[in-house]
């Protein structure tokens, strides 16, 4: 018997059973397919924040979330020995034109007050940035320090070392005992839509690649509406495409040679790097397009952590947090965007 059983080891059960297990709980994950098979086993790994203006709960929520990562993964390493590739290196975007650089200087400015002196958001000269600064039309960058990278199977196999030395198990099977998370992705949110009879959330397929450079002390880069993001390992990953219609969630195809293109502009020194991996998989998107959290809407008793679509690293922390303050101690600070009736 344990307190807690969380199906799905993704980034969000893996996270909720770390900090159950951190709270004293005894917890066992249960995922016929091992550690990160889904979403959670990518490439990319950019944790990036909402934009400082029309602030809201949900942006709070991810603030919060983004800033408690740092000991979070800390923890997780103590316990556990691995490195996940945390590190909070920051993210340059290159302006386009003097109303994004007038945008920008707004936002620096809301930042300084919204961001609680906890991170920066700042404007400068391309040339500030060095060899690695994205080509800028305005020759302006906007340069943040919230932004942080994870490597995603790494950070997958980081907790699930971590989870084994508090006492955790991970399975592929086993029947429920406790209270019951699911955590399981696109496949859940499918099973609901179906039962339900509505499109209540589904998989959007991403692509992504790997380069053979090494980058890894160098913030990563947004440009072109695609995320450069140098890992621990010596790689640079890049990606993605955000695809609703596809016949094959896991083929790569010419999308993402439009994807590689649009980074090589930005950063001419990658088209001279070689490709050493392409990957494609579903990312599980919640009909809000928020993390979907609360009370199960088909598993009547049982609790749902779900819809991490592209942000799911980054949410993890926030989310086991309040995933856990729910589940045993019944205190329910889920935020309204969040909560599950915002998908149904």
């Amino acid at each position: 018997m344990v307190d807690v059983t969380i199906r799905g080891a993704g980034v969000f059960g893996l996270s909720i059973a770390w900090e159950c297990l951190s709270r004293g709980a005894s917890v066992r994950v249960v995922d016929p397919n091992g550690v990160g098979k889904g979403a959670s086993g990518g490439v990319v790994g950019a944790l990036a924040p909402h934009v400082p203006e029309n602030w809201n709960d949900k942006k709070k929520f991810q603030f919060d979330s983004l800033i408690a990562a740092e000991e979070f993964w800390k923890s997780v390493v103590e316990a556990g020995g691995d490195s996940p590739g945390y590190a909070r290196l920051g993210r340059l975007q290159p302006v386009a034109d003097e109303r994004g650089l007038e945008l920008a200087r707004r936002r620096a400015e809301t930042a300084a007050e919204l961001w609680q002196g906890k991170a920066r958001w700042q404007v400068i000269r391309a040339e500030e940035a060095g060899e690695w600064a994205p080509a800028s039309p305005t020759g302006w960058l906007i340069r943040d320090d919230l932004t942080a990278r994870m490597h995603p199977r790494s950070a997958g196999q980081a907790l699930a070392r971590a989870i084994a030395a508090k006492g955790g198990e991970i399975v592929e099977e086993a029947a429920d005992a406790g209270a019951v998370i699911w955590a399981a992705g696109v496949w859940d949110l499918e099973r609901i839509s179906g039962a339900l009879g509505k499109m209540v959330g589904n998989g959007v397929k991403g692509q992504g690649a790997v380069l053979d450079l090494d980058a890894r002390g160098l913030p990563q880069i947004y440009a072109n509406a695609v995320h450069v993001v140098p890992h621990e390992n010596g790689t640079v990953a890049i990606g993605s495409t955000s695809e609703r219609d596809y016949e094959d969630p896991t083929s790569v195809d010419g999308q993402l040679d439009e994807v590689l293109e649009c980074a090589f502009e930005a950063v001419p020194v990658l088209r001279r790097v070689r490709v050493i991996e392409r990957w494609a998989g579903l990312r599980p998107r919640a009909k809000s397009r928020a993390p979907m959290l609360g009370a199960h809407p088909i598993c009547e008793g049982q609790f749902i952590a779900n819809g991490g679509f592209k942000i799911g690293f980054g949410m993890g922390p926030g989310v086991a947090r309040v995933m856990t303050d729910l589940v045993l101690e019944g205190h329910d600070g889920i935020p309204e965007g969040f909560r599950v009736e915002a998908s149904l």
